[in-house]
């Protein structure tokens, strides 16, 4: 490890890897992943170091068995990593976190409306078992339908092949963020994919009305549409993490629960600056 390293900083003296955490989000963050004691003897690598080595394979999408020396192996950064995905950590971290952050920014800690959208990935070797065919954008690959509430924070995500449709998959996400919400949702702001009776009729069962935004008639160049703009801009904070390029996942909830740690990312430095500025 030199001084000129790319992949290292300096803090507070030391040289430590751009996607370490510091101090105040791992304070935020070690509670939710400490699945057994630190001092476990079972335990040969810090838990802090392990997730370090997790948020470099999703920044940088590099492969498990590439991981850089100064990680720990793969094989223990991955084995961990799915413990973490079959308890939840990221989910409940994620959401967890987005109460303070509403809260920083003058909103209740629990929304009223949504956006719903989908991005579709393309696939590779590994994923392309269960990628569909999209003819919409030529594309084989999976789709990745999330909700977000208005200032862009990840409610719920679902994976599915990107041959499905986004109109079918509306109660299975409004389901899933009145689940989160406590039943606070009452509008979800959508594009003209979620159109139909039987989308509406299914958000309505959960008490939900959506709100279709629509293209301008006479559309020239790039138009910002109202409220739809927020769930692209989470999107395109999600595609600057390299493993989240495309479908890279053999599981779709592999490559959910990846997203849900992309954006634990992004909320726990956004936290940790506006504690700073408090």
């Amino acid at each position: 490890m030199s001084g000129g390293d790319p992949r290292f900083r300096v803090r507070d003296g030391e040289m430590t890897l751009l996607v370490s955490l510091t101090d105040e989000e791992w304070s935020f963050a070690a509670p939710y992943l400490t699945l057994c004691r630190e001092d476990a003897p079972q335990r040969d690598y810090p838990l802090r170091a392990v997730f370090n080595a997790l948020r470099y394979v999703v920044k940088t999408g590099c492969h498990w068995r590439m991981l850089p020396n100064d990680l720990p192996p793969w094989y223990m950064v991955y084995q961990q990593t799915r413990r973490w995905m079959d308890a939840g950590c990221f989910e409940t971290m994620v959401e967890d976190l987005r109460m303070p952050l509403r809260e920083f920014a003058g909103r209740k800690g629990q929304p009223t409306a949504v956006i719903l959208d989908s991005r579709t990935l393309q696939s590779t070797p590994e994923s392309g078992a269960r990628g569909g065919y999209y003819g919409a954008k030529r594309r084989k690959g999976s789709k990745v339908h999330a909700a977000v509430d208005t200032l862009g924070h990840l409610l719920v995500l679902h994976v599915t092949a990107a041959d499905e449709q986004d109109r079918a998959q509306v109660e299975t996400l409004v389901e899933a963020v009145q689940e989160v919400t406590g039943e606070c949702i009452e509008l979800a702001y959508v594009d003209q994919g979620y159109t139909g009776e039987n989308a509406a009729q299914a958000a309505h069962q959960h008490g939900v009305r959506l709100g279709v935004v629509k293209h301008t008639e006479a559309k020239r160049g790039f138009v910002l549409l109202p409220r739809r703009w927020v769930v692209e801009r989470s999107f395109a904070w999600g595609a600057r993490f390299r493993r989240l390029a495309r479908d890279y996942e053999r599981l779709a909830k592999v490559l959910a629960a990846l997203h849900y740690r992309a954006f634990s990312s992004l909320m726990l430095a956004n936290l940790a600056k506006a504690l700073a500025q408090s």
